[in-house]
């Protein structure tokens, strides 16, 4: 049994820092290929007709933001159509007919399409708004988006190359100061749009559509065999799809498209569960064909690593499980040579935690070269979040594993830019908002695993086995920072179900 949780133990690590090294090789990617920009093939002589795709749910507080911002967008009115994909029940819908109107009055070539059936969520809404839509090209965006008004001028040319299908836009972040929340979420978009894209890109890996910020050849999806909703990231299913099928794809990191980012943790866990899940059943959807492809070996092993990554979550739980009867005993031979525990657990912390670091830390210095150093002091609450989020992702994998249907849920988002992040944090008025993220049992788990995780921490400092607590101390943190906010949440719809039963009943 002492060999069998050792043996366990180190597989499981190895594994983790398995997906380190691909951090590491993604750096080095990236070092090698950032000063190689790409550059359209040509320009336009005429500029083609270019249709905006704003696919839309119950997003109260930022659409408005976004159809202005749209309108402001530095293209031929007569070469633009504006489509607002509402799926809405709420009143977004009466927002959305209005700003649409307002385009129309004005000159604009908009139209209003609005489903009362749902089917296929988002991926649903872009392909019912390929029927009418008037242009070749189709520029998406998110609800939370405010696009840059140069964004079609600086993207549509690289289309002049005929090979070419997609072209996908870096994210910026409208509301990055607003809490510690969203300075550690930029951090983590910035390591992955930055570095992971640029390197897979420029190097001849695959990379797919982020699903936003990004501008699509009609024929490209048509080839690619269209939107489907079998996955929860249409995004990503249809990019290996049509890539698959020979086409290039372009990223721009140099071309921004600013968005706003959840600002509670309910929203962000929503989010991640989402991604995690769709990724892991594209996983299973794409990797077969991805190998049984011409596709070189360098995009096959990197489709791989990609499509794999989350399952890291599990691996993650089951260190969990595993740390605390690991130190209670260990096998003979690593007790009576300590140093040699050191030799082993040495170069896998190295892969699995310092390469974390440097990948975030080389984004923020890539992005912000002048202040980057300031972003230090959030590492290891990155490092923390990323542990506390491993039960509500874990969770994601095996529901996508085990085939556990769920539809699109959405990430509340409140219209919080730069201009208002006092107003609202001393408004929050955000709070009161009643688009909340679902309910689930995820923060009281770990909640558990905090106090579980404390409890070694505590044990260790008190055997003054210093350096394990302080290894294990990102531990009961980041339970304890994805737990708190969620379970206040709950606590506060709990008291305020009460007093609105006991008004009802006049008691």
């Amino acid at each position: 049994m002492q060999w069998f949780l050792y043996i366990s133990y180190l597989v499981v690590l190895i594994s983790l820092a398995g997906y380190g090294f691909h951090r590491l090789t993604i750096i080095y990617l990236y070092l090698k290929h950032k000063d190689e920009k790409p550059e359209p093939k040509g320009e336009f002589e005429e500029l083609p007709t270019i249709t905006m795709q704003l696919p839309v749910f119950n997003e109260l507080h930022v659409v408005e933001r976004l159809i202005k911002k749209v309108s402001e967008i530095d293209y031929p009115k007569d070469k633009l159509h504006i489509q607002v994909l509402d799926d809405s029940t709420d009143e977004t819908q009466d927002i959305c007919a209005k700003q649409v109107a307002d385009l129309v009055a004005r000159g604009y070539d908009a139209e209003y399409v609005h489903r009362d059936d749902r089917t296929g969520y988002k991926a649903g809404a872009l392909e019912n708004g390929i029927r009418t839509a008037k242009g070749e090209f189709l520029f998406i965006l998110d609800a939370d988006f405010a696009p840059n008004p140069d964004v079609l001028l600086k993207t549509i040319h690289y289309f002049t190359d005929d090979k070419v299908g997609m072209i996908q836009t870096r994210w910026g972040h409208l509301n990055k100061n607003f809490n510690t929340l969203t300075r550690i979420q930029a951090m983590f978009l910035d390591g992955h749009l930055e570095l992971e894209q640029t390197a897979r890109n420029r190097s001849g890996r695959f990379f797919t559509f982020n699903g936003t910020g990004g501008m699509w050849r009609k024929s490209c999806i048509a080839d690619a065999g269209g939107w489907e909703h079998d996955t929860l990231t249409e995004d990503m299913d249809l990019s290996y799809r049509a890539q698959l099928k020979g086409w290039n794809f372009v990223f721009l990191k140099d071309v921004e498209s600013p968005a706003e980012l959840p600002v509670d943790m309910d929203g962000f866990k929503s989010q991640q569960h989402r991604w995690t899940k769709g990724s892991i059943q594209c996983c299973k959807k794409c990797l077969v064909n991805i190998w049984k492809s011409d596709a070189p070996l360098k995009a096959k092993m990197e489709a791989t690593a990609h499509l794999t990554s989350n399952f890291a979550y599990l691996a993650l739980i089951v260190l969990c499980f595993l740390i605390y009867p690991k130190q209670l005993s260990t096998v003979p031979v690593i007790a009576d040579n300590p140093m040699l525990e050191y030799f082993i657990n040495i170069p896998i912390f190295f892969f699995g935690s310092v390469s974390v670091a440097l990948f975030y830390l080389t984004a923020q210095k890539a992005l912000n070269p002048k202040i980057w150093m300031k972003e230090i002091i959030y590492l290891p609450l990155l490092i923390a979040l990323g542990i506390g989020m491993s039960v509500n992702n874990a969770k994601a994998v095996l529901e996508a594993i085990f085939n556990h249907q769920s539809g699109f849920v959405r990430t509340p988002k409140y219209g919080l830019d730069k201009a208002d992040d006092e107003i609202a944090k001393k408004s929050a008025g955000w709070k009161s908002s009643k688009y909340k993220a679902m309910k689930s049992v995820t923060p009281i788990i770990e909640l558990a695993f905090g106090v579980f995780f404390l409890m070694i921490v505590l044990s260790n400092y008190m055997n003054a086995n210093f350096a394990t607590a302080i290894l294990l101390t990102p531990f009961p943190i980041g339970f304890f920072y994805t737990s708190f906010p969620s379970l206040k949440r709950m606590l506060s719809g709990f008291l305020n179900n009460n007093v609105e039963e006991n008004i009802d009943s006049g008691n």
